[in-house]
């Protein structure tokens, strides 16, 4: 045997061991991420944007401003016009405090008034039982017409005392009731006075909120992929501002036939391969995360082990991606591993 057949031959069986080594993909498909685009919760000039594309972004860091001079001092009024009824408040139960006492002292005055009608109504009995005694000895002629004058005199005196302490007693209760009136009044006053309190306390509450959506604060942690806008221009609520997605674990998204469905559950483990550059290509693991429930038609870019299937099954699939290799829409090969239980 000659030398170049020697050669051929070697070739022919390292060409021949190369294509048995060779594993086809499972499935191919692409690379995914949820992005997100933060829109502007207020409206205005922005005074600071920070994001740029590529920057990584921390969850909830500010990364602009909207000018809020207005609504600082749309604030600061509403602040002291609560604070105006509030000191009103304070104002009105120190009233009630002074009506309160003015009825106990008129509610004591009453009292006393009623305690010496008594002492009077007691006299005047005893009048009465005088000049009655008194007349009939007059009858009897047995007193004479100075003390039957004097008895009527005290008896009629008495009753005129009791008369007009009556009136007094009326007169007090009058005032306590007015009184009691102006409290209630008072009162209702305060009441009104204590929903200004709460509903300014809601407003400056609202004004603040807006305050705080001037800032513009990332919602996620992530890469920005776009920015729409630049510090300096104007903006109005609900306009993009930027948009960013979290490229530190992506998604792939492939499409498996109907035969092959059997064989991928969600939690298997895969093996997700990419090119490099160079002819040569780099394999990351992933797991099964979601798998359809409905079948589709073949999307137009996809191509499954079985070129000709009509129908087939989206399947999601995490990979880690701390590096960043994974790029969004990147082209991706996917062979998919059993989990060791269903292995064996």
């Amino acid at each position: 045997m000659t030398g170049l057949v020697r050669v051929a031959l070697v070739a022919g069986v390292l060409a021949a061991g190369a294509c048995a080594r060779r594993v086809e993909p499972d499935a191919y498909g692409n690379v995914e991420a949820t992005e997100v685009v933060v829109g502007s919760e207020a409206s205005g000039q922005l005074t600071a944007f920070d994001p740029k594309e590529g920057d990584r972004l921390a969850a909830s860091a500010v990364v602009g401003a909207i000018d809020a001079t207005d609504l600082a001092l749309e604030r600061d009024q509403l602040a002291a016009q609560r604070g105006a009824t509030v000191s009103r408040v304070a104002e009105i139960a120190q009233q009630i405090d002074v009506l309160q006492a003015q009825r106990r002292a008129a509610e004591a005055e009453r009292q006393a008034a009623g305690a010496q009608r008594t002492v009077l109504e007691t006299q005047r009995d005893i009048a009465r039982r005088n000049f009655e005694r008194t007349k009939r000895l007059f009858d009897q002629q047995a007193a004479t017409a100075q003390q039957l004058d004097q008895a009527e005199r005290d008896y009629r005196v008495l009753e005129q005392q009791i008369a007009a302490q009556n009136d007094r007693i009326a007169a007090q209760q009058q005032q306590v009731v007015a009184h009691g009136e102006q409290i209630d009044a008072s009162r209702a006053q305060r009441q009104t006075a204590a929903h200004q309190v709460a509903a300014a306390d809601a407003q400056v509450a609202r004004v603040g909120e807006r305050i705080r959506k001037s800032q513009i604060r990332n919602p996620v942690g992530g890469t920005v992929l776009a920015t729409y806008v630049k510090a300096g221009e104007v903006v109005q609520n609900g306009q993009p501002l930027y948009r960013i997605a979290d490229l530190a674990s992506v998604d792939v998204r492939v499409y498996v036939s109907e035969p092959q469905l059997a064989r991928v559950h969600p939690g298997d483990g895969a093996r997700v391969s990419v090119d490099v550059g160079g002819g040569g290509r780099r394999e990351l693991a992933g797991t099964v995360t979601w798998i359809a429930s409905q079948a589709e038609f073949t999307p137009t870019p996809i191509q499954t082990r079985d070129e000709r299937a009509n129908l087939v099954y989206a399947v999601k699939i995490r990979v880690p991606n701390e590096d960043g290799t994974l790029k969004i829409g990147m082209p991706v090969d996917v062979r998919f591993v059993a989990a060791p239980e269903r292995a064996r």
